[in-house]
């Protein structure tokens, strides 16, 4: 990573040109308690700022570190790779109860006043992990991201259907909504207004022509690596990231991650391939090693035009998911436009 994880800087982009610095007193006033708050269509009441927190989801972690609130996490769960370098000593010494989907049991014996999910599916009406419900009974509120439930529908299984194209609005909500919730609200602006500042950054960076209508395909994994690939449909991040940067996604189905065949990848021959880097090896094209020889001697895809001429940007998974780090994914992608001379 490059950019500096710590509190951001008190600094407000206004129109991509003059710079306003703000008095922490105009961002946001103190949390008055009893705070509720509308999230995913389920009132949550705080009579008190939460000491301990049990967060489900990478995503979701991040932002709790990224508010300064390592010390109220009391346990984890949920992840696809390394936690931000700016955050890993103090991740280090909180419990990680799962690398995947942690029992009922193990997050309620950490005894949270607020469970985080990143992934409705976890803390929802059929959540892998408990619902809504059974951790509310257990007097324990709980918080869904946004992101995962906003005009999407999770009800079919699998990683959902959204159904309206994501934007980094439902994470700056997020990151708003988690800073009130914890009395740190400030920090909440800070940390929105620096995310801003460098999406607009990366934006100007590529503003020329030659990128505009670029084909691209984002490929996530493959249940089996010569097989359909899990791609990016066209209202996730990856989505929100080609839109911003003017470029084009070659696939179109509303599903979160299709699985799609080579052929029809091949058909559509994007200029530019984007993979997932993980550290989860739940298939075995989640290795990046896999994926690019696979690329190179399959007869399909070798074929392509981005494998050619080799146009391929290798991004960290969390940069295709609704987190923090889909600004990195921007930054990630537009300096791969530049590099290709497609840029401005």
């Amino acid at each position: 990573m490059t950019a500096n994880r710590s509190f951001p800087s008190r600094v407000l982009a206004l129109a991509g040109l003059a710079l306003l610095v703000l008095s922490p007193a105009a961002w946001a006033e103190p949390t008055q308690y009893p705070l509720t708050l509308r999230n995913c269509g389920v009132d949550v009441t705080f009579d008190h700022a939460p000491r301990r927190a049990v967060s489900i989801g990478q995503s979701s972690t991040e932002i709790l570190l990224a508010l300064g609130l390592a010390d109220r996490i009391v346990g984890t769960a949920v992840w696809f790779g390394p936690v931000l370098k700016d955050y890993e000593a103090a991740n280090a010494k909180i419990p990680r109860l799962a690398d995947n989907d942690p029992s009922f049991e193990s997050v309620v014996g950490r005894e949270p006043e607020l469970v985080a999910a990143q992934y409705e599916w976890h803390v929802g009406p059929q959540g892998s992990v408990g619902t809504r419900e059974q951790f509310a009974a257990l007097g324990i509120p709980t918080y869904i991201s946004p992101a995962d439930c906003v005009a999407k529908d999770n009800s079919g299984g699998g990683d959902g259907v959204r159904k309206q194209l994501f934007s980094m609005d439902l994470v700056y909500q997020e990151i708003r909504d988690l800073a009130r919730i914890f009395d740190v609200a400030d920090r909440g602006e800070a940390l929105v207004a620096e995310l801003r500042q460098r999406e607009a950054a990366a934006i100007a960076s590529v503003a020329g022509q030659q990128a505009r209508g670029v084909p691209v395909v984002f490929w996530f994994s493959s249940k089996e690596v010569a097989g359909e690939a899990f791609v990016a449909g066209r209202n996730g991040v990856p989505a929100y990231i080609l839109q911003q940067l003017g470029a084009r996604n070659v696939i179109t189905t509303e599903e979160e991650w299709p699985l799609v065949s080579w052929e029809r990848i091949a058909a559509a021959d994007p200029a530019i391939i984007v993979m997932a880097e993980m550290s989860r090896r739940r298939y075995p094209a989640d290795d990046t090693a896999v994926k690019l020889n696979f690329l190179a001697t399959d007869p399909v895809a070798s074929r392509l035009e981005a494998v050619r001429d080799n146009r391929i940007v290798v991004m960290d998974v969390q940069a295709m998911q609704p987190s923090i780090r889909a600004v990195d994914g921007i930054e990630a992608l537009a300096r791969g436009i530049k590099s290709f001379g497609l840029g401005g």
